[in-house]
């Protein structure tokens, strides 16, 4: 048996070259304020936290969190790591409820679920080190012969250059778009025009026998997005995303209730019983749990199982490796998000500039090894002189 003696964090900030912030870039939850500045600065991700737990044979699994990296890498130090060293990495089960339960009373959402996600990927990619196998092959093996990916960027830009985005990614073979909605509430009549203008632009390139995903960001309201799904049901888009803020589950339950467009969301969710809300209170169609925020690679297996029953189909949020080794696992997992490779913008291009190993489309599929040990990734110094790293 080899026990965890260590579990090392690091938080990459990126001082490397930026695209700059642009108005009506993306709807988001700041937009129901008066606001000076760049209204997603609170949601770029140019800081990550890497996750390493060490086992006393040298073996090294990798986890990570984007997340408020600086304060999760804190919970993680002091909190997190001591109820992790000594333990065995495969009694997984016992050491997530450990971390679960012995911060139970400040940890179980947000940044302790954050933390506590991070070790748990990093476990499970251990775990398939220590017997030469991908975590896939831990978690039930391969579902799918490659995994059908959808092209998440499309941020809204102008008519014109949304087609052009959108006309060369579709030169790459994706049969799946998901673009960003750029006018809330807070821009009335116009901009709602402006919305349902560009929805129509990318019809009008990508045709109709693709899918087509659309997303808020949390930065519409209730009475918006009752107003505007009506008028988007022309456009035949496969889900809306998180039209209204996390917390109002009641209005997800009111916008999916109306079965004009499928309502999908989760991200900003914690944990499975949280999920498992949403679930059994239809509030959405599509679940996209993010798993280095939901409680990781453990937690997210249970969603699975309680989403399948349920026959609510799970994709979850982002890129990244882990999300496509439960994606290849999971028959209900039927597509992955995938950001392409990119400038840093938003942020969530970082794990190509801190990680090797991530899988990249061919044709609009990713492919896993059967041979590769673990997650597959490796800590990259390609750029390391882009980044402060904090120890």
């Amino acid at each position: 048996m080899s026990v965890i003696k260590s579990v090392r964090t690091r938080v990459w900030t990126w001082k490397g070259p930026t695209v700059p912030p642009q108005g009506n870039f993306c709807t988001n939850a700041s937009d129901a304020l008066w606001m000076k500045g760049d209204a997603m600065a609170s949601f770029r991700f140019h800081q990550w936290l890497t996750c390493e737990v060490e086992t006393e044979d040298g073996t090294v699994g990798i986890g990570n969190a984007a997340l408020a990296p600086g304060v999760v890498k804190q919970a993680i130090d002091e909190w997190y790591a001591p109820l992790v060293i000594g333990e065995d990495p495969f009694d997984y089960a016992y050491i997530w409820e450990k971390m679960y339960r012995r911060t139970h009373a400040w940890g179980r959402k947000g940044i302790g679920m954050t933390a506590i996600s991070a070790i748990d990927i990093a476990i499970w990619d251990l775990m398939g080190k220590l017997v030469g196998k991908p975590v896939f092959k831990l978690l039930g093996g391969r579902t799918k012969e490659k995994i059908p990916v959808y092209y998440s960027k499309l941020y809204a830009d102008s008519v014109e250059a949304m087609q052009r985005e959108a006309e060369e990614a579709a030169s790459h073979g994706y049969q799946a778009f998901k673009s960003r909605f750029g006018f809330g509430p807070k821009d009335g009549m116009a901009g709602m025009r402006e919305n349902l203008k560009r929805v129509e632009a990318l019809r009008e390139v990508l045709g109709y026998d693709v899918d087509l995903m659309l997303e808020c960001y949390m930065g519409w309201n209730l009475d918006y997005a009752k107003r505007m799904l009506p008028k988007l049901a022309k456009y035949e888009p496969r889900w809306l995303e998180e039209p209204v803020i996390a917390d109002d589950v009641q209005g997800y339950i009111e916008l999916n209730a109306m079965n004009i467009v499928p309502i999908s969301g989760g991200e900003h969710e914690f944990s499975f019983i949280g999920c498992n809300d949403l679930i059994q209170r239809k509030a959405v169609s599509v679940l996209q749990y993010d798993t280095n925020r939901v409680g990781g690679i453990t937690a997210a297996q249970k969603i699975n199982a309680i989403a399948e029953a349920a026959q609510i189909p799970v994709i979850p949020h982002a890129g990244q490796m882990h999300n496509y080794h439960l994606t290849m696992a999971n028959a209900n997992c039927p597509i992955s998000e995938y950001f392409p490779v990119f400038d840093v913008e938003v942020g969530n291009e970082l794990f190509y500039y801190i990680f090797d190993g991530d899988a990249e489309a061919v044709d609009g599929y990713l492919q896993l090894d059967d041979d590769t040990p673990g997650l597959g990734i490796t800590i990259s110094a390609t750029h390391l002189k882009h980044f402060e790293i904090t120890e």
